[in-house]
This record gives C-alpha cells, sequence and structure tokens, in this order.
C-alpha cells in the first residue's frame, strides 16, 4: 500500500492539483488520489482520443449505433453547437414553450377546470425521466414552491396510493406530467392509467388536467392529442434518459416549481466550455475521469462512494448512480472483448453518513474511493454560535476536513468537489462537470457511454413472465380439479418453467386474484393450485 506523504509534500500535491474555475466558483481536487507521473504519460494518447471523440460527439456523430441516433445532451445548453437548423430551433422553441407553459399555470391563466390555480403537480416518469427532476426539485424548489411537485416513479401499487393519498381532495387542481419518450415504457405507462382512474373516481377529466412530456408522433403523443390534454412538449430522440434532465424532462418540472432554468442552462454551458479544453490538468472532467481510472485500474475495481455535506444535495448520489452505471456498465466494449466494466455508485450525504458507514470505510474492506461535495455558503442570514466563534456550519466543515484526513491515513483515497453555494447555476455545472467525465472516461477505458443493452433485455425478459402470466391463467381457468405446479406448466406448455409459474401464482395468490393454494406453503412443489372466479 501507498504510504502516507507529509503535510509539505501533500500541501504542494494539492496546489499542482487543484482545479478552480472562477466564473462558477468551483474546485475539484484530485491530490489525495494515489496516482503518478507515470500513469499520466501511459493515459495521455487515451485522453487525446477521448478529446477527440468528444468533438465528434458534439458534432452530431452517431453515438448510439443501437437505435442510430446522434447524443446531443451538449445542444440544450447551447443550441449553436446544434448539426442543424431544426435541431436548434426545436431546442430553443421547448424552452420559450416552457417558460410560457409555467408563466400562464403560475398567473392562473392556464387553471384547473374547477376554477382556481393548479397547487400541485404530479410527475410520472422512470429512470432519468425522475432521478433528475427529483434531484434538482431537492436541491433547488423554494420553500413555498407555487406548486408542490409528487414523484410516482415506479409500478409499485402503495406507492401510488401513498402519493395519491398525500393529494387527496386537492387532485382538482393537480397537474399530471407523463414523462415517457415512446409512451410504451411500463411504469409511466402504468402510472398514467393508475392516476387517470383516480381522476375518474372523482368525476374529473383527466384530460383537462394532463400534460405529455415525449417523443414528436409516439403512441404516448398520439393519446395526448387525441383525448385533448393540455399540452405536449416535445422530448428529443437524440437525449438520453440519463442526460435529459436539461431538456424538458427536467426544465418542464424544475419551471413549474419556480426553479431558475435559465440559471441551470448558463451553469451547464459555462461548464461545457471548462470541459471541451483538451488538457487534462485544466480541464475538471480529465480529471476525474484520470482519478476514477487510476483508482480501479481502469476496470472499476473500487465503488465510488458520493457523499455530499448538504442535506439539499442529498439525491445527488442517487442522480449518479444511473448517470455512472448505466453509462459505464458494459459487457463488451467498442472492439467486442468482453471487459465487464463498469464502476458501482452509493452514497448519502455528510456527516450523517460518519455515523452510519464511514466506520467500514476507513477500517474496513478498501474497495472504493470517495467524493466529497463541498459547499461553502451555510444559509441565508446569520449563524448562531454553537460554541465560542464556533457554528453549525464550521463543525460540517471540519467534519469532511477531518474524514477525509481519517481516511487519507489508512489508505483510502478521496476527491472533494466544492461549489460556493447551492443554486440553479451550479446544479447545471455539477450536472455538465458529470456528464462529460463519463464521457471521457468511456472513451479512455473503450465502451460506449451512450446506450444501455443491459436496460433493454430487462424489459423483453419482463415481457416474457408477462405472457407467461397470460398463458398459465387460461390453462389454470380451464382446469376442473386443482393441479400441480408442474401439471400446470405442462397444460401452458412451459414444462421448464416451473419455478416463474409458481411465483406468478403466489404474487396472484397472495392479491386475491382467484388463485387457490392447498398444501404446504413451504414445500411449493407439493401444492394443488386451483382456480376460483372473482
Amino acid at each position: 500500500m501507498a504510504t502516507v506523504a507529509t503535510g509539505a509534500l501533500l500541501w504542494q500535491r494539492y496546489q499542482d492539483w487543484l482545479y478552480y474555475h472562477s466564473g462558477l466558483g468551483l474546485y475539484v481536487d484530485i491530490s489525495r488520489m494515489r496516482f503518478d507521473d507515470a500513469l499520466i504519460s501511459q493515459l495521455q494518447p487515451k485522453f487525446v482520443k477521448a478529446f477527440a471523440d468528444m468533438v465528434a460527439l458534439e458534432a452530431g456523430a452517431i453515438a448510439n449505433p443501437d437505435e442510430q441516433r446522434m447524443v446531443g445532451h451538449y445542444w440544450l445548453r447551447n443550441p449553436d453547437l446544434a448539426p442543424s437548423a431544426a435541431i436548434k430551433t426545436e431546442i430553443t422553441t421547448t424552452i420559450e414553450a416552457i417558460d410560457a407553459f409555467a408563466q400562464k399555470v403560475h398567473s392562473g391563466s392556464i387553471h384547473s377546470p374547477q376554477g382556481g390555480k393548479f397547487t400541485d403537480f404530479i410527475t410520472i416518469g422512470i429512470g432519468g425521466s425522475a432521478l433528475g427532476p427529483q434531484f434538482v426539485s431537492e436541491a433547488l424548489s423554494p420553500d413555498l414552491a407555487p406548486l408542490t411537485i409528487h414523484f410516482i416513479d415506479n409500478s409499485d401499487p402503495a406507492g401510488i396510493d401513498r402519493v395519491l393519498s398525500r393529494i387527496q381532495s386537492k387532485l382538482r387542481t393537480t397537474l399530471v406530467l407523463v414523462i415517457s419518450k415512446s409512451g410504451g415504457t411500463p411504469e409511466p405507462r402504468n402510472g398514467m392509467i393508475e392516476v387517470k382512474a383516480a381522476y375518474d373516481a372523482q368525476g374529473l377529466d383527466f384530460a383537462a388536467h394532463a400534460v405529455a412530456v415525449t417523443g414528436v408522433g409516439s403512441h404516448l403523443d398520439g393519446v395526448a392529442k387525441a383525448a385533448g390534454w393540455i399540452a405536449r412538449f416535445p422530448m428529443p430522440d437524440w437525449v438520453g434518459g440519463r442526460t435529459s434532465e436539461l431538456s424538458s424532462v427536467g426544465l418542464l418540472p424544475a419551471a413549474l416549481q419556480g426553479i431558475d432554468i435559465h440559471g441551470m442552462i448558463a451553469g451547464a454551458k459555462e461548464m461545457d466550455i471548462a470541459t471541451r479544453i483538451p488538457n487534462i490538468k485544466t480541464n475538471p472532467a480529465a480529471l476525474l475521469a484520470l482519478a476514477w481510472y487510476a483508482s480501479g485500474n481502469g476496470k472499476g475495481e473500487k465503488d465510488m462512494v458520493v457523499l455530499p455535506y448538504k442535506d439539499s444535495l442529498l439525491l445527488f448520489s442517487r442522480y449518479l448512480q444511473q448517470l455512472v452505471m448505466e453509462s459505464l456498465g458494459k459487457e463488451d466494449d467498442l472492439d467486442g472483448n468482453k471487459v465487464y466494466q463498469g464502476i458501482a455508485v452509493y452514497g448519502n450525504k455528510g456527516s450523517t453518513d460518519q455515523h452510519a458507514y464511514v466506520q467500514q470505510l476507513r477500517e474496513g474492506i478498501a474497495n472504493f474511493f470517495l467524493t466529497f461535495v463541498e459547499v461553502l455558503h451555510d444559509r441565508e442570514g446569520h449563524s448562531p454560535q454553537i460554541d465560542p466563534g464556533v457554528t453549525s456550519g464550521d463543525y460540517l466543515s471540519g467534519f469532511l476536513q477531518g474524514t477525509r484526513q481519517a481516511l487519507y491515513e489508512n489508505n483510502r483515497d478521496s476527491i472533494v468537489v466544492t461549489i460556493p453555494s447551492v443554486t440553479p447555476q451550479t446544479v447545471g455545472a455539477l450536472i455538465a462537470l458529470y456528464e462529460r467525465a463519463v464521457g471521457i472516461y468511456a472513451s479512455i477505458v473503450n465502451v460506449n457511454a451512450y446506450h444501455q443493452p443491459g436496460v433493454e433485455a430487462g424489459k423483453k425478459a419482463a415481457a416474457v413472465i408477462l405472457q407467461l402470466q397470460t398463458d398459465v391463467l387460461k390453462a389454470l381457468q380451464a382446469t376442473t380439479a386443482p393441479v400441480t405446479l408442474a401439471e400446470l406448466a405442462t397444460m401452458a406448455g412451459s414444462p421448464d418453467r416451473v419455478e416463474a409459474i409458481y411465483k406468478i401464482l403466489r404474487h396472484l395468490h397472495a392479491n386475491d386474484r382467484g388463485v387457490v393454494f392447498t398444501g404446504d406453503l413451504a414445500q411449493p412443489g407439493s401444492l394443488l393450485v386451483g382456480w376460483v372466479n372473482k
């Protein structure tokens, strides 16, 4: 293991590797990551290629070969970079439409059919269509937002019920945003159907409360148009879910909450400029990619633990989980070799985790590197003294510095990303910083950051299970007497799927859906299964 350097050497290394962006007040410190000049020399050709790859990406290269799509989230904050006039117009007109819609909702010119302003809105989405808006809402939504946001981001019936029960009588003054590029993704489709049923139950016209964020000409777009929904906003096909926060996916929910979306866009644009610089030491995203590579030997051998020392950034690690893991978690590299790449991401917040898993981080298995996110500004207004000359914010700063030092003394690596305060500009900059870091790192390790074949495989497997459920129920309903699971599997034409069939039936039985078990539940193979009409 590497030895701990002296204070003087660490101070010099800190100065050598500290990055500062004067316009954003943002620092990136990778000085406590153990890498040397030899590694930088070794990686220099890979970084040259990575910088070129990012230029090609922004110029409109096909980056998602599975769907033959460009990847253009960088154009969202600088439409002048768009490869065509049509795309530039699409970006600018969408932002104008979002501004106008939010203003009309806030003023009441777009209002509840029952009268009065809208007070709440439900955002229905999954993955990037939920994680980005959730992170930004937690970070930036004002205490007295013009509309209160609620999220449905799963197909969990109890979770949906919980959201709807919180709204209750306010459903009549609640907007519904359905966010789905195709309209066919099961989770948002299911959420939409469930929420529509709740409106129907109260005798309310769902269409008069509904807004679609979707691909132009998609199934959802057609449904919204035919039913006369309030509005439809385009979701570009050249923006992937995990990089969609600064598209209509994230900007519309933010604008409805009164968040400065133009500040977010401006912060991201400024960070994009900084992360285009083709030099490792003066490019903050390249510094992050270098640190990630050094820690995990370019193979993701260590996890990324993210600890923001600010309550409002609680969901940053969850947002980064999808951005990093879906982008980098790949079985094959670009040459078709089996590489099993990826970096696992987890985290919560400081200093909470000093009373949770920092014990293991310091003294347990050293299978991670840590990213501290530091916020310099404590609060608006005066801070009382907790001890003579010491405030709560001083304690928080001390906890961060102390934890960083304690980890380093036990040969644990860490990065510190520092922002002056949590604002639309700095949140936009953080989003852009990590988007570019992921792109650069992916190029260095030779994987495609912009497709997700594993996610598609899971969707297809789920569809197979649901078709199997249909086949099994048809066979079960045709029986005249209880049968064994093996017999039912044969009747359904799937004799090798007994375990899956058992789990389907167990779920239906637990929900009183007509399936009846007879026998010992601890011995599934001995059970008889029958059907009772409901």
